[in-house]
């Protein structure tokens, strides 16, 4: 029944389950819905299923994370995601993969990437969905949704209209509006009275203020391996200069905690403690910034300099002063503007609320046979293949219960 992406003639007049969303959490909603015998519609408005699944990674996909917690995940009801992610584990997909023969590989802290395209896991993704007789229809929008009784909703498309018993809103969020990306999930999830928590911008670069940007606008492709915190929370990476601000995964990862108004606390050394290097050197003719650079990038080290101390020999400074320095370079306090927006941002934070939704089958409590999962939700993972894996795992939940 299913067609390899294709769109079937015409639509159905009903079926058992009808999943808005071709996306990651779409696809594998409709794959084990359709193990349990269920017919099976998967709608998209795009022309080719998987998009996001396709850029991710850089074109690799990074799938999951062995090292997945429910502590690498933000949300407003943090206990939310730990039934889905314990059912569905890393190891759960990675199965799926080598049933198909996709080599994959492992990479920093436990980040799973395919060796290859990321094409060969859509393409297995749509042969499992054939395999359980599981349709798609792309190029197809949602005009309209009515729940005409309990549990038969009657879905209006601009291909014609379908009956079903359960609807997956599996739209995925607001990042990527390139891909194709809408806020029709949270429109429907508004429009049956759950409530939706402000999306925003997530894994997303931050901003300097008008003043940072004069000292550090220049600083453009200068990376820092830096530990970055703010909200008690806690970041180990890279920072990278951009010419509108600071990127790198520390800081896409510091994203998720940040909120307008807040500072940034950055330790520029975390491997060093550079009041010990001081007064190994204080009594030479070196300046300070010329020794910064021996830790620090060159072009880095002299606009600090310049922005908070007036660089001259080591010996000129007294131990005070030399304890502040250090100080500012373990602790550079940093207040960003904003975000570079959802154009930038990997995801969305925010999103339908969970406190409306079952945790183990994401049916909604208030109106039976409606379903959420994947980034629509207000579950939002850290960088390092959590997001992913959160689409597999919720689509998986409400694929055992539509």
């Amino acid at each position: 029944m299913g067609q390899e992406g294709k769109a079937v003639r015409g639509l159905p007049l009903k079926m058992d389950v009808v999943i808005i969303g071709a996306g990651a959490s779409g696809l594998m909603c409709g794959i084990e819905a359709g193990k349990r015998n269920r017919s099976v519609l998967i709608i998209d408005h795009a022309g080719q299923p998987g998009e996001k699944i396709r850029i991710s990674g850089g074109g690799h996909c990074n799938f999951t994370n062995i090292n997945l917690h429910c502590e690498n995940y933000h949300s407003s009801n943090p206990h939310f995601c730990k039934s889905a992610i314990a059912r569905y584990t890393p190891y759960s997909f990675i199965h799926m993969l080598k049933k198909h023969g996709i080599n994959y590989h492992e990479k920093e802290g436990g980040q799973m990437f395919c060796k290859n395209s990321s094409a060969g896991m859509i393409k297995m993704l749509k042969e499992e969905c054939n395999k359980v007789g599981a349709q798609m229809v792309l190029n197809c929008r949602i005009e309209e949704i009515r729940l005409i009784k309990e549990r038969c909703f009657q879905i209006k498309t601009s291909l014609g209209e379908i009956e079903s018993e359960s609807v997956v809103v599996a739209t995925g969020g607001l990042s990527y509006p390139a891909s194709g990306a809408t806020d029709i999930g949270h429109r429907i999830a508004k429009q049956f009275g759950l409530k939706v928590i402000l999306p925003r911008p997530a894994l997303v670069p931050l901003t300097f203020n008008p003043g940072d940007i004069k000292l550090f606008g220049d600083l453009s492709g200068i990376s820092i391996d830096s530990a970055v915190s703010c909200n008690k929370r806690h970041f180990r990476g890279n920072i990278l200069f951009t010419h509108r601000g600071l990127s790198g995964p520390a800081i896409l990862n510091i994203s998720l905690y940040w909120n307008i108004g807040d500072n940034l606390n950055i330790n520029l050394l975390p491997e060093k403690d550079i009041l010990e290097i001081f007064m190994i050197n204080r009594q030479g003719k070196i300046k300070l910034s010329t020794l910064l650079s021996q830790y620090l990038p060159d072009r880095f080290s002299h606009a600090f300099c310049d922005a908070y101390i007036k660089s001259r020999p080591l010996l000129q400074y007294t131990e005070k002063e030399l304890q502040n320095i250090a100080h500012q370079i373990h602790n550079w306090n940093i207040q960003p503007a904003g975000t570079e927006g959802l154009k930038k941002a990997e995801v969305t934070l925010g999103g339908v609320d969970t406190k409306e939704l079952s945790s183990r089958t994401m049916e909604s409590k208030q109106v039976p046979g409606l379903y959420f999962t994947g980034e629509v939700l207000d579950v939002t993972g850290q960088l390092g293949g959590y997001n992913l894996h959160w689409a597999w795992a919720s689509g998986y939940a409400a694929g055992q219960y539509v």
